[in-house]
């Protein structure tokens, strides 16, 4: 009688392949900018709003999703998993209603920049407060040259009322603690929860918690128009459930402290955005430092990956279980199967 082998991608594919997926989600996330910025020129929307329509628009696609591909009810969620996706829409609400403040308060390129330029400090920080990961030389070369990056970027904005822009960087700066806090725990799968539907659930929560309060603070009616409605959508979808399905894949492998510094290729789009769309400034400090960012980048791509991390029974991405595994904690790499 004849036997099937499933055969799972080697470690070094994995790798490479969460790399991209890390590097895909820095691409999107860049595009998140503009288009809350748009719609805010559009339609008079509060920051709150905006942030409450694109978790609870990118939630409920992949939710969709889910329910049309059957993989909905097939989630086994528990106690601990349901506390991380609170946990999530949580941190997901307070990052995005912070970054949106900041991008009103200031410019796309400046709430972005110091946002995910704070990050990775934030999160090497923490790895070592820990304990968990010191960082080594070359993370340490990474993080000074993106920091000197970020300083000639933010230290050419373009002229504002200084509290503004005070405001706007205390709010950059909470919306980087929130994003430091999912990227860390987004290493970390519970239960059969993959990248996607932890990503979405997550949104829904996050996006039930702000809907009400932008509603009473700033309100959340906006006209119909087809622009519109694409504008939120494509916020909705691209730059939030697929950014972030990728990057909670990435983190499987990626070292947290990597992923948030690959994560400053969303600065680079949005500044390149930022003066094509616009028509924002960025001097010659300003390229000398995307530069460094891009240096940065490449430096911590250059790192050897962290070993696989798989939810407790060993899950594909996409939150089903994964082929050549068995339920427990110790999934095997490929397993017979009789036809």
């Amino acid at each position: 009688m004849e036997h099937t082998r499933t055969i799972e991608p080697s470690a070094p594919v994995l790798s490479r392949t969460h790399l991209l997926a890390v590097i895909g989600a820095g691409l999107l996330w860049g595009t998140g900018g503009l288009c809350g910025a748009l719609i805010i020129d559009r339609t008079g929307l509060a920051p709150l709003g905006v942030a409450a329509y694109r978790l609870a628009i990118g939630g409920g696609l992949v939710v969709g999703w889910l329910l049309l591909t059957g993989r909905l009810h097939r989630l086994r969620l528990h106690g601990r998993g349901a506390r991380r996706l609170v946990a999530l829409g949580l941190l997901a609400a307070m990052y995005q209603s912070c970054y949106f403040a900041a991008v009103s308060l200031t410019s796309v390129s400046l709430a972005t920049l110091i946002t995910l330029g704070s990050s990775p400090v934030l999160v090497v920080a923490a790895e070592g407060l820990l304990g968990r990961q010191r960082p080594d030389a070359r993370t340490g070369v990474a993080v000074t040259t993106a920091v000197a990056g970020l300083a000639l970027l933010v230290g050419t904005p373009a002229a504002g009322d200084p509290a503004a822009v005070l405001a706007g960087t205390a709010c950059a700066l909470g919306s980087a603690a929130g994003f430091a806090t999912i990227t860390m725990l987004g290493a970390r799968p519970v239960d059969d929860l993959g990248p996607l539907p932890t990503a979405g659930l997550s949104f829904c929560v996050g996006g039930l918690v702000l809907l009400p309060l932008a509603a009473v603070t700033g309100g959340v009616a906006v006209d119909l128009e087809p622009s519109t409605l694409g504008l939120l959508v494509f916020l909705g979808l691209a730059p939030t459930a697929l950014a972030y399905g990728l990057f909670f894949t990435g983190l499987r492998s990626v070292a947290t402290g990597s992923a948030a510094l690959i994560a400053l290729l969303e600065p680079l789009t949005a500044a390149v955005l930022g003066v094509v769309v616009l028509d924002e400034r960025l001097g010659a400090g300003g390229l000398a430092g995307a530069v460094l960012i891009g240096v940065a980048v490449l430096l911590t791509s250059l790192r050897r990956s962290r070993p696989t991390t798989t939810a407790d029974d060993g899950v594909s991405p996409l939150g089903r279980p994964g082929r050549g595994t068995r339920p427990g904690p110790h999934p095997t790499s490929a397993r017979r199967r009789r036809p």
